[in-house]
C-alpha cells in the first residue's frame, strides 16, 4: 500500500498548477478545446478542461485515474485540488468545479443548495468511488515502524483521542499488548484542523462502538481541545512523523513508515487492509435517510463482529449533478465517473493507493446513477 511519495508529490504539484490555470472556467462549465465529444463509454473521446476538488484521501487514486483517463482521452485536461472534503463540496456548490470528492455524504442542506448549480431543477447526488481503511497511526520510539502494530479496542482509542488516557504505558494499552514493553512517553493526539470527511468517518466509529466513552456530536470538525491540529491528510501524517509519542488518523494509503493500530473486533484484533475494509462495506446497509434521486450512501456497521473485518473505514464519494448547463461538462462527468467506477478504474486506484475496489453489486448501483446524467 505504500507508494513512492516523490512521484505523488510531483503529480500533486502538477494538479494544483493546472487548477490555477483553469481558475477562469467556473460555473460548472468547461472551456472547450475542440468539438464536444460523447461519453467514452460509447467509444468516443472527451475534450476540454475540467476541474474537481475535495477529499485529500482520494489524492493518490485521483492521480492514477487522471493518468488512465487522459491516456484514453488525450484532449481532456483535468485538475484536482485535494483541498479537503468540506472545502471541495463548498467549491462545487459555487459552481466552480465539475465534481467534488468527499469523505462524507451530502447533508440535507447541501443537497438543497446544489439546486442552484445543477441544471433543470435537479439536485446533486453522491456515489461511492473509493473505499479504504482509516489507519490509526502512531510514532513511538522503539515500537513503531512499517508493519508494526499495537492492539487497542474502541474504548481505549476513544479515551486516547478524548485526552483521558495520556501515556503510552497506561494499563488500558499495556494489558492489550502484554508482549510489548511500552514507555511512559506522553501521548500527543494529532487531528485534522480543517473540515474533514475523514474526521467524520473516524469519529463515527467512536459514536457507534464506544458510546459510553465518546460524548460529542458527530461532525466534520474536530470536537475537543485535545492535541494539535494539522491541515489535510498529509498534514496529519507529517505532524505524527515529526515527534515521538504522537498518534493520529489518516487514509491508510498514506500511513507510510508509521506504526498502526490493530482494532479489536469480536475476540480478535484486526490490522487494516483493503480486504478487511471491503468486508465491512459489503455487509453494511444503505443509509435510508439519503432519499433524493440517484444518491447511493452507505451506513457503515462499526459494531460488526465478522472475522477479519476492519471497522474503521472511509467510504469516499464523488458528487456530481444529474444535469449541467454546459453539455460538454455533462458528457465529461458521465464519462469520468464511468471510468472511475469501472473495473479498470478501480483496479488502477487500488494499485496506486491500496484501497478496496468496489464490488460488482455496488458498481451496479452507482452505474444506475451515472447513467442518469443528462448529456443532451
Amino acid at each position: 500500500m505504500r507508494k513512492n511519495l516523490l512521484t505523488r508529490s510531483v503529480a500533486v504539484l502538477s494538479g494544483v498548477a493546472m487548477l490555477t490555470a483553469l481558475a477562469a472556467c467556473g460555473d460548472n462549465t468547461a472551456a472547450p478545446t475542440g468539438d464536444a465529444s460523447s461519453n467514452t463509454a460509447s467509444g468516443e473521446t472527451i475534450s476540454g478542461e475540467f476541474k474537481g476538488a475535495g477529499a485529500s484521501s482520494q489524492q493518490a487514486a485521483v492521480e492514477a485515474w487522471v493518468a488512465g483517463y487522459t491516456a484514453q482521452n488525450p484532449d481532456a485536461q483535468i485538475g484536482y485540488d485535494p483541498s479537503g472534503s468540506g472545502a471541495g463540496v463548498s467549491t462545487f456548490l459555487t459552481g466552480a468545479t465539475a465534481w467534488a470528492g468527499s469523505d462524507a455524504a451530502l447533508s440535507t442542506e447541501e443537497v438543497e443548495q446544489s439546486k442552484s448549480v445543477c441544471a433543470n431543477g435537479t439536485s446533486a447526488f453522491d456515489i461511492p468511488v473509493y473505499i479504504s481503511p482509516i489507519a490509526v497511526v502512531f510514532n513511538l520510539e522503539g515500537i513503531s515502524g512499517e508493519g508494526k502494530t499495537l492492539n487497542m479496542d474502541a474504548s481505549t482509542l476513544a479515551k486516547i483521542f478524548d485526552g483521558k488516557i495520556t501515556t503510552w504505558n497506561d494499563p488500558a494499552i499495556q494489558d492489550q499488548n502484554p508482549d510489548v514493553e511500552l514507555p511512559d512517553t506522553p501521548i500527543t493526539v494529532v487531528h485534522r484542523s480543517d473540515k474533514s470527511g475523514t474526521t467524520k468517518n473516524f469519529l463515527s466509529y467512536f459514536v457507534d462502538a464506544a458510546p459510553n466513552d465518546w460524548q460529542y456530536e458527530l461532525g466534520e470538525n474536530w470536537p475537543n481541545e485535545v492535541g494539535q491540529g494539522a491541515k489535510g491528510t498529509s498534514g496529519v501524517i507529517s505532524t505524527v512523523q515529526q515527534a515521538d509519542g504522537t498518534i493520529g488518523y489518516a487514509d491508510a494509503s498514506q500511513a507510510g513508515q508509521l506504526g498502526t493500530v490493530a482494532v479489536k473486533v469480536g475476540d480478535e484484533y484486526v490490522a487494516y487492509s483493503a480486504e478487511a475494509a471491503a468486508k465491512v462495506v459489503d455487509a453494511s446497509p444503505a443509509d435510508e435517510t439519503a432519499t433524493e434521486p440517484n444518491r447511493v450512501v452507505v451506513k457503515l456497521d462499526h459494531n460488526t463482529t465478522e472475522a477479519g473485518a476492519y471497522p474503521i473505514v472511509l467510504v469516499s464519494y464523488d458528487i456530481a449533478c444529474p444535469a449541467y448547463e454546459d453539455a460538454n461538462t455533462a458528457k465529461f462527468v458521465k464519462s469520468w465517473l464511468t471510468y472511475v467506477v469501472s473495473e479498470e478504474g478501480q483496479q488502477t486506484a487500488a494499485d496506486a493507493a491500496g484501497n478496496a475496489p468496489l464490488s460488482d453489486t455496488m458498481r451496479e448501483k452507482v452505474m444506475a446513477s451515472i447513467d442518469a446524467i443528462e448529456t443532451e
